[in-house]
């Protein structure tokens, strides 16, 4: 049971990994806790692309539950063949962590542009832009530009962590997922390690 139990593993794994991004991504909606901020379209445009709630998340959840299900699947029949159910689960797996792969890929490339052109936010004018787009992500090393955001308060620290927090997770899962692409294949060409008793009663 050596690839199942690894998938169950990885599963899980991306379980706790969407929830974290899906947690991030709503957050990153209301800075300093406050609502005004999305109603009045003071918001990074990457934070309306939904990477952490759908790519990095809700598309997750569909392998993670996939994988945590791959040991209650029935070890018998499949196409026809007796004893192959485990190795076409474990094929079928492999597609499932394509989609993950796909999802927080998206996650992936939307907080990196996030975190690179920085928050939106207002001047010492009062006018709201983009005020780090221009520096190429630099104002990440040098905190002490941060002021030159007035409000919303500490938007730049949310900004940073919460995206940062975003990409970690979702690189993260883009690993697992890959791992599971391996484990998969290796699961459904090599078999699927069930002990001779156990092939015998199928």
């Amino acid at each position: 049971m050596c690839y199942v139990k690894c998938a169950r593993y990885i599963g899980f794994s991306l379980v706790w990994a969407a929830v974290f991004c899906i947690v991030a991504n709503v957050l990153l909606y209301f800075p300093n806790g406050e609502t005004k901020y999305a109603t009045e379209g003071h918001l990074s445009r990457f934070v309306w692309y939904f990477a952490g709630i759908v790519g990095g998340g809700l598309l997750m959840l569909l392998p993670a539950f996939l994988f945590i299900r791959l040991e209650e699947e029935d070890c018998c029949g499949c196409c026809g063949y007796e004893n192959y159910g485990k190795r076409c689960s474990m094929l079928s797996s492999v597609l499932a962590a394509l989609i993950g792969i796909t999802g927080s890929g998206y996650c992936v490339i939307v907080a990196s542009l996030g975190l690179a052109e920085g928050p939106k936010c207002s001047d010492a004018n009062g006018v709201w832009n983009y005020t780090f787009a221009s520096t190429e992500g630099q104002y990440l090393l040098d905190s002490s530009m941060w002021s030159k955001c007035y409000e919303p308060k500490h938007i730049v620290e949310w900004h940073v962590t919460l995206f940062s927090i975003l990409l970690a997770f979702a690189a993260i899962e883009f690993i697992l997922c890959l791992i599971q692409v391996i484990n998969g294949v290796l699961g459904g060409t090599c078999g699927y390690c069930c002990s001779r008793q156990q092939q015998y009663n199928c």
